[in-house]
């Protein structure tokens, strides 16, 4: 009966006032339309009632802000997200023991890779060669990889060893450089266009040894076996020529 009383002393103070009790609650998402919904169940409270942002634990990239002399400081890089890195591959592995430095690999526009420096002779039989890292440039090595040959008449090599004192030296040991010129040099060399024509047969012996997919794509981790396989193709080209 006392419940009673109090559900109709509810609906008379709503007809007069126009007003709603407080106890007497809608559903957040309907009243804005204002369609009659049935009263929640007390075990179930609003959404909006209550709630807090959550608050942010840290700084970007990390949780929170790192114990003095407790662990090592690793450098910012560019990339906002760890997973991403500068570069495709993996590290060189800088002061590591498993590094790559005296392996003849280099990055360059391609990635890491080898370069292989030789020399030919007029037959495009490989006579001397020398591995470099990828990103190393075709002169510096050159003085390095003639000397192991007797002296020529006559080296053909490309604009990459254009040098004025790869000549001077290559003119002390009694031959003659067939070298084009590179489009910036002031004051250009003298060379022979004729024989210059010959210098296919070095491209054909490096052809020769791509055919070999595993020099092709290096499958060697150590430099000495890379090394090695060039030399067994070598001496297989030599043999069919």
């Amino acid at each position: 009966m006392a419940a009673d009383r109090a559900i109709a002393s509810q609906r008379c103070a709503r007809q007069g006032t126009g007003r709603r009790p407080a106890c007497d609650q809608r559903h957040p998402a309907r009243s804005e339309e204002r369609l009659p919904v049935v009263r929640l169940p007390a075990g179930i409270r609003s959404g909006d009632d209550d709630l807090q942002s959550l608050c942010a634990l840290g700084g970007t990239r990390r949780v929170g802000t790192a114990v003095p002399r407790a662990c090592y400081t690793r450098p910012s890089d560019r990339n906002t997200d760890d997973r991403l890195h500068s570069h495709q591959s993996s590290p060189l592995g800088l002061g590591r023991k498993r590094g790559e430095q005296n392996q003849a690999i280099g990055r360059s526009r391609g990635g890491r890779n080898t370069k292989i420096h030789a020399i030919a002779d007029a037959k495009g039989r490989l006579l001397s060669i020398l591995l470099s890292g990828g990103e190393a440039h075709d002169c510096p090595p050159a003085q390095r990889i003639i000397r192991r040959i007797n002296p020529a008449k006559k080296l053909l090599g490309d604009r990459a060893y254009d040098s004025a004192e790869l000549r001077q030296w290559l003119s002390e040991r009694g031959t003659k450089a067939v070298v084009p010129n590179k489009s910036n040099r002031k004051q250009p060399f003298r060379f022979d266009k004729q024989a210059y024509k010959l210098r296919h047969r070095i491209e054909n012996a490096f052809c020769r040894l791509k055919d070999f997919r595993r020099i092709a794509t290096r499958y060697d981790r150590l430099a000495r076996n890379f090394l090695a396989s060039i030399c067994l193709v070598a001496a297989i080209v030599w043999w069919t020529l």
